[in-house]
Formats: structure tokens, sequence, C-alpha cells
């Protein structure tokens, strides 16, 4: 069975210390011994599975905000070598303000 790191990190060190029962790779020899916090990203190891903790955006688009803040930045810099500063001063508004929808986003 597939395992995430989420569903890994959500089981009791009883349910972890099974998996690596079943399976026989070297990262997990003396499983029984380990805490939850060596068994972790042992089994993710031998299971092959990201060890880290992926964050993610719920409820906006967070590729499609970053290309825009991207376009943004690109308009910046050249409203920068203008010198028109009223542009600049909305560009720079609409970035913080991406930026923080994206902050606040997170989980």
């Amino acid at each position: 069975m597939a395992h995430t790191y989420e569903e890994l990190r959500a089981k009791t060190v009883a349910e972890l210390r099974d998996i690596a029962r079943e399976t026989t790779h070297d990262a997990v020899q003396g499983a029984m011994q380990m805490n939850k916090e060596h068994l972790l990203p042992a089994l993710c190891k031998a299971l092959g599975i990201d060890a880290h903790e992926h964050h993610s955006a719920h409820g906006i688009d967070k590729s499609a905000v970053k290309a825009e803040l991207r376009s943004l930045k690109k308009d910046r810099d050249a409203a920068l070598e203008t010198h028109d500063h009223d542009k600049l001063k909305a560009l720079r508004r609409q970035i913080h303000h991406l930026n923080h929808q994206i902050r606040s986003h997170v989980s």
C-alpha cells in the first residue's frame, strides 16, 4: 500500500512500527526501539517517500498568483527604469497584496 508523508505523520508509533515490520529495508533496522521522531524519516527513506512536509495554499490557485506576481515584478522593474512613481507605487501595492494573500492561505 502506498503511503504519503501526511498519512504516516498522523499514525501512532505502534502503527508505524507495524508498517516497519512489513518492510525489509536497512533504514528500518531496530524500528521497535525507535521513537516516532526517528521512525518517521526511516520509514520515508525505506518507502521512497519525500520526507518533508509540503505546505499547500487552501482556497487560492497558488501557481496562478505566483505567475501574476512574476508579471507584476517585470512591470515594476520597467516602472523603476522609467521613473514612473505613481505606477511604481500601484504595482508595489498589488505585489504586497498578492504576497499577503499567499501567506494567509498557506497552512
